[in-house]
């Protein structure tokens, strides 16, 4: 895709949304917000959605100043919050800004630059990993994504993409109210997901709508994600992979295995491989076997995943078929 684009009178309106759900991440949420607030180009407005807990609620009502906090009315997850943050929104565009990510300078106007463009609908940034301990040395880049942050294979400049990560992204309000919002059976709810996805279902549903839409990748929207030691365990790695892999058969049963599939297919042919000659012709390098198990294993524990999602029942976990729709956009308009 050109990345030129075209001129448009007025900026866009924006909101960021955060969504929170404990109070042991307090002082990240708190820079977070602090985050978005010192932007250069202010956002119009700052939603924290608490998800359920009534004390981080009460704090944050007590000690957040411009920030409007709202409960999550929807339910409990981290779909169910981003819901509610569209819901109570009133601008052309909506951000999405993880409680444990700090966006870095200029963030909301590069978030908002693309949007000249009338057939852009959504825009995506980079997610930098910012590791609260170091970076296991057997941890490869391009799994990146089990810890919710950008991974080696992605665009590095500006380019179309299926869909982007969670914890940096926006969209136009009224794309995400006309195809109904995030899928809750696919939400994270805690702090350890039973699926995952929601962005790739909600970012699929949307290029099912108009095919001409542009979900715009663009890198220099930079954010920074942490990364607790709770998350650089084996364990974590192959139970996130599996997860994944388990979302993914739900979303291709819901979307169609081409769309659903289309960028982990030139994942497992084209990044891991590359990833796996990379690392064997570096095996004197301290870690490299170890990475090499992680590649391995972790395409396996993800394709075990999927292959378990495949004949998993639709109903399970609350999962439909059936895309949200007009019903389901009436009920978040009006809310």
């Amino acid at each position: 895709m050109n990345s030129a684009l075209s001129p448009e009178r007025t900026v866009p309106t924006l909101s960021v949304v955060i969504c929170a759900y404990t109070l042991d991440r307090w002082e990240d949420l708190r820079a977070a917000i602090a985050s978005v607030l010192v932007q250069d180009q202010p956002a119009d407005e700052v939603v924290l959605v608490v998800d359920h807990n009534q004390a981080l609620l009460e704090r944050a009502e007590r000690e957040l100043s411009g920030v409007h906090v709202v409960p999550n009315e929807r339910r409990r997850g981290l779909s169910g919050g981003r819901n509610t943050g569209v819901s109570v929104s009133r601008t052309d565009v909506v951000a999405f800004l993880d409680d444990d990510a700090t966006a870095e300078p200029g963030w909301t106007g590069r978030l908002l630059a693309p949007y000249r463009d009338p057939r852009v609908v959504g825009v995506g940034g980079f997610v930098r990993p910012w590791w609260a301990t170091e970076r296991p040395v057997w941890f490869p880049p391009e799994f990146d994504w089990v810890v919710g942050c950008s991974y080696r294979g992605q665009p590095r400049q500006a380019a179309r993409v299926r869909n982007f990560i969670g914890a940096n992204m926006s969209f136009r309000r009224s794309e995400l109210l006309a195809v109904g919002g995030f899928l809750d059976a696919l939400g994270r709810v805690g702090s350890r997901p039973a699926a995952s996805c929601d962005e790739t279902d909600l970012c699929l549903r949307l290029a099912a709508r108009d095919p001409e839409a542009v979900l715009l990748y663009e890198p220099a929207a930079e954010i920074r994600h942490r990364v607790p030691e709770s998350r650089t365990s084996w364990s974590y790695f192959r139970n996130r992979c599996y997860i994944e892999g388990l979302s993914k058969a739900l979303v291709a049963r819901r979307c169609g295995s081409g769309p659903a599939l289309a960028n982990e297919r030139v994942y497992v042919r084209s990044t891991i491989p590359r990833a796996l000659s990379r690392n064997v012709t570096r095996i004197r390098r301290p870690g490299a076997l170890r990475t090499i198990g992680a590649l391995s294993g972790g395409v396996c524990a993800t394709l075990t995943g999927y292959l378990v999602g495949s004949i998993r029942p639709l109903g399970s976990q609350g999962f439909s078929r059936r895309p949200q729709g007009a019903a389901e956009a009436t009920t978040m308009a009006r809310s």
